[in-house]
């Protein structure tokens, strides 16, 4: 059993990673429905938050279904973020985390996210400070460090913990590699072998198949995975990987109509929650994972991701349904 502060956790969990416009509540209730063990929130601005920004306070929605859930907050400056944690507190969410690993520019030119890797004191400040604002568990997502010569993330880990931080994730790059070039995560392995480390620490980076997960818990021996882009348009693949955990077999692939279903029912929930415009804009950008692999799609695909009329979305979904039926993609490779 893994545990984030009092949360009881199975072992080996799989976590959805927070991404921007894409771990929104319709999205995480899917991955939710199919295996992810814990889902996280967009990443949301303390500077958004305190000012009451539409946007930011939007992404503080969670629901039942989805517990445990964790809301996560990035920023630099610490009397915003500690006021952060109390509008965070009001959802009542059982975790909040703190991305102090987003390379994104815009991010990173205000200190925060990735930005706080140059300066480790401050990262580990902020992190005490809210930890003693808060009786919620505060986590940690980061990444192993600015750049390959400034790499510290065993001390950076041991701090973390020392000021109170019950779990860290971190993506086995450096912000200077944003995503390119392979994980490493034989850092991360090295944090959860510290024998001064008692916290969860769970992987990122590059787990895009079961096979790759089973490596990161059986080789790397760390505590769980974190899983981001592939997941996307994807939700079967938690599952996939807890099958494959307990049979060493792969699970079956969705068929297209089973793909079809998926996209319609997230397009429905994400018309309900953000309305009709943003909804059909926010969830293109997961149709090329519903339905990769089928050939001759590009017809299709065009039709999702260029209408913004939700019936015509949802009548290029009935067009697939009707093409290909039960098939799934090995039959029509």
């Amino acid at each position: 059993m893994v545990k984030i502060g009092n949360i009881e956790l199975p072992d080996f969990p799989l976590l959805l990673a927070p991404m921007e416009d894409v771990s929104d509540p319709p999205f995480r209730a899917l991955c939710k429905e199919n295996g992810a063990d814990v889902v996280y929130t967009e990443f949301i601005s303390s500077e958004g938050l305190i000012r009451d920004a539409a946007k930011s306070v939007m992404k503080l929605d969670i629901y039942e279904k989805e517990r445990p859930v964790g809301i996560q907050i990035f920023g630099a400056n610490l009397e915003s973020m500690l006021r952060s944690v109390e509008i965070v507190e009001k959802t009542n969410p059982d975790i909040i985390d703190i991305n102090f690993g987003c390379p994104v520019k815009k991010v990173v030119s205000k200190g925060a996210g990735a930005g706080i890797l140059k300066d480790i004191d401050l990262m580990v400040s902020l992190t005490e400070a809210m930890v003693k604002h808060t009786n919620l568990p505060i986590t940690v997502k980061t990444r192993l460090g600015w750049d390959h010569d400034s790499i510290r993330i065993i001390e950076v880990a041991e701090r973390l913990q020392d000021v109170g931080c019950k779990a860290i994730s971190i993506h086995g790059r450096t912000r200077a590699q944003m995503y390119k070039g392979n994980a490493d995560w034989a850092p991360i392995a090295e944090v959860k072998n510290n024998p001064r480390m008692h916290i969860p620490v769970f992987g990122n980076g590059d787990v895009d198949s079961p096979e790759k997960a089973m490596e990161m818990r059986d080789k790397y021996g760390l505590d769980g995975c974190m899983i981001g882009r592939a997941s996307i348009g994807y939700p079967w693949f938690f599952n996939e990987v807890k099958h494959y955990f307990k049979t060493g077999e792969h699970l079956s692939k969705p068929t297209i109509s089973e793909r079809v279903d998926m996209a319609r029912r997230h397009l429905e929930m994400a018309i309900d929650w953000k309305g009709e415009h943003l909804g059909v804009v926010e969830t293109r950008r997961h149709y090329t994972n519903y339905f990769k692999g089928i050939p001759h799609f590009k017809e299709h695909r065009m039709k999702m991701v260029t209408s913004d009329d939700p019936k015509d979305v949802f009548a290029a979904f009935d067009e697939v349904q009707t093409k290909f039926g039960n098939a799934t993609i090995p039959e029509i490779g």
